[in-house]
């Protein structure tokens, strides 16, 4: 039954007037001091500047959306795609330099029996991709290349490849990746833009379903960007290659056929379905203002995210990648790829092995595929008044950029734009990390100093936890050359249930920072001083409530500095010990506002780490 408007705008009063008791009881303000939609004060900000509201209603429907494989493929560019196995899984196989081809060949034909059900090549050499792919059912398992500057000599082993494949070739499906505009945008090594443009040529002319080129936004994401800028970058880059391609005289659909995307999948599950269903509402828009709308169902491939990936507590990466493969799936990507979790350590972890680390990034996805039978539905979010509003949002931010994109002249010609609008987007979120208004779990919350230290490594790329885990380096550093980790003495006034709140923040804040902290339990001004002899501290961190302070924080102050510390820190705002006199005041204060990453750094400068 369908409920009447009219009575839905009765409901969402009544509960517009609950939430503003709720409001005015814990903001202490009068209900009519509130705005008059009070639960507007629950919005949750976006990196792209979208406000995800607390409660989404039939008040927010938007049309319905067409059925997958109709125009604009929000819900998915293949009608028919096999609920039963859902989307592909893709695995990566590194064929490095020195890798022996044969060695790859049964690493695929392993995971292949594995659940595994795309293959990527990466740093394949031409010469091992016939022995890498033998006895590999090709028309069953999409292959992805990764070659860089190599891959004109790559796609050519392929070819051979196909060529003498006895299988069906019209079930072929091969993803050349080609993509010289993101190449030269961020300096990596790869093929012309002529080559790329030939390469689609040959495909065009070839039985299987090949495609040259991919737009690729992860060059976005990690360098920092927002969903909206990776999509922007993303579609103006297939956008740049679209027009090569028909300045080549192929034609609109032939055209639009050889470019795929790939996009990053990130832990906020709700943001990447939105992502992927936008991506293709993005598209589809470009296919038909070009004039081939039915041809605008690109395929669409998943990455997890590298920039949300932590090298400290590892293990929460498993949960992160969890939720990415879960919004890809659910998005309608066409492939899904999740990184291991151990991928942000150099050479991985030391306590698992490789295959340890393949096989749940594997059965991370069978559990979604094959247990929880998320792709038996095709986009089961659309309908969802929060997902369909988010998506059509993320697309019109998205689309503003890519104009504004194409204003600049284009892809190549707007580089610096995106490059400027990419490092807003980076410094902001850097700020709330280091600030804490955005977490990092196991990083800088909930961070765990009993795990085992981490060698020495270089760290390549963007990730957001860098900055807490350079302190963590640090704190390793002074471990593995005194054999202790600097420290700093807790002073908790008064008794567990007013000095635990405090006593907790200070504790997760310190080893955010690789700093240890010695709790002695309750202290006074009288005590202090037997504390820091036993704790051996040079740093201290008062924590109790603002009253306690006002009546304990001097005394205690001038105890510990007579005993030897050198630096006071108050767990509170400085507000709280304005009575007390200037002499008798903590050096600094820890809150919940200050930038945690400089505050830390600084502690441990004055304990010389």
């Amino acid at each position: 039954m369908t409920v009447e408007v009219p009575e839905i705008r009765h409901d969402f009063a009544r509960w517009q007037k609950n939430v503003a008791g709720v409001l005015a009881k814990s903001t202490r303000k009068a209900v009519e001091d509130l705005p008059a939609d009070p639960e507007r004060l629950l919005d949750s900000p976006t990196y792209d500047g979208i406000a995800i509201r607390p409660l989404y209603t039939a008040l927010d429907e938007l049309p319905e959306p067409s059925l997958p494989g109709q125009w604009p493929f929000v819900r998915g560019g293949d009608p028919r795609r096999d609920v039963n196995s859902g989307w592909k899984v893709a695995e990566r196989f590194d064929g490095a330099a020195g890798t022996d081809a044969a060695l790859v060949n049964e690493a695929i034909l392993d995971a292949l029996g594995q659940g595994t059900s795309a293959i990527v090549l990466a740093g394949l050499a031409p010469e091992s991709v016939g022995r890498a792919l033998q006895d590999v059912y090709l028309d069953l398992a999409p292959i992805q290349v990764e070659a860089g500057a190599g891959l004109i000599e790559v796609a050519e082993a392929i070819f051979t490849v196909l060529d003498a494949y006895e299988g069906d070739a019209a079930g072929v499906v091969v993803d050349l990746g080609a993509d010289p505009l993101g190449d030269a945008f961020t300096g990596r090594s790869g093929i012309a833009i002529d080559d790329a443009v030939a390469l689609a040529e040959r495909a065009v002319a070839r039985t299987e379903q090949i495609r040259a080129i991919t737009a690729d936004g992860t060059i976005a994401h990690e360098l920092g960007a927002s969903d909206s800028q990776e999509l922007a970058v993303a579609i103006a880059a297939g956008v740049a290659y679209l027009r090569l391609l028909q300045n080549a005289g192929l034609g609109i659909a032939e055209a639009l056929r050889q470019i795929s995307f790939r996009f990053a999948a990130t832990d906020d599950q709700f943001l990447s379905i939105a992502k992927f269903r936008a991506a293709r509402v993005l598209w589809a828009r470009v296919a038909e203002v070009a004039g081939a709308p039915e041809a605008g169902g690109a395929l669409m491939h998943a990455v997890t995210s590298e920039p949300m990936m932590a090298q400290r507590d590892p293990w929460v990466n498993m949960l992160r990648t969890t939720l990415a493969a879960f919004g890809a799936g659910v998005g309608g990507a066409d492939s899904v790829r999740v990184r291991q979790f151990d991928d942000a350590i150099a050479g991985g972890l030391d306590s698992v092995s490789p295959a340890f680390s393949a096989r749940i990034a594997r059965n991370t996805q069978l559990l979604l595929i094959e247990e929880s039978h998320v792709g038996r539905v095709l986009d089961p979010g659309g309908g969802s008044w929060y997902i369909e509003d988010l998506t059509e949002t993320l697309a019109q931010q998205a689309w503003s950029l890519f104009t504004e994109i194409e204003g600049a002249g284009g892809f190549q010609a707007a580089a610096e734009l995106i490059r400027e609008r990419i490092a807003a987007t980076r410094a902001e979120r850097t700020d709330d990390i280091a600030h804490r208004r955005t977490s990092v779990t196991g990083v800088n919350e909930f961070p765990n100093l009993a795990e085992a230290p981490l060698p020495p490594h270089a760290t390549a790329g963007y990730r957001y936890a860098a900055e807490f885990e350079a302190l963590r380096d640090r704190s390793d550093a002074a471990l593995a050359a005194s054999g202790a980790r600097p420290s700093a003495l807790l002073i908790p006034l008064g008794p567990l249930a007013e000095h635990n709140v405090r006593t907790t923040f200070a504790s997760n804040l310190l080893a955010s920072g690789g700093i240890e902290v010695v709790n002695p339990g309750v202290l006074d001004a009288g005590s202090v001083a037997d504390a820091v002899a036993d704790a051996g501290a040079r740093i201290a961190v008062i924590c109790g409530t603002d009253a306690r302070y006002a009546a304990e924080a001097g005394p205690v102050v001038d105890a510990a500095k007579a005993a030897g510390i050198t630096d006071v820190y108050l767990a509170g705002p400085e507000k709280s010990v304005a009575e007390v006199a200037q002499t008798s005041r903590p050096d600094g204060y820890l809150t919940m506002k200050i930038n945690a990453v400089e505050a830390l750094s600084a502690i441990l400068n004055k304990l010389g780490a």
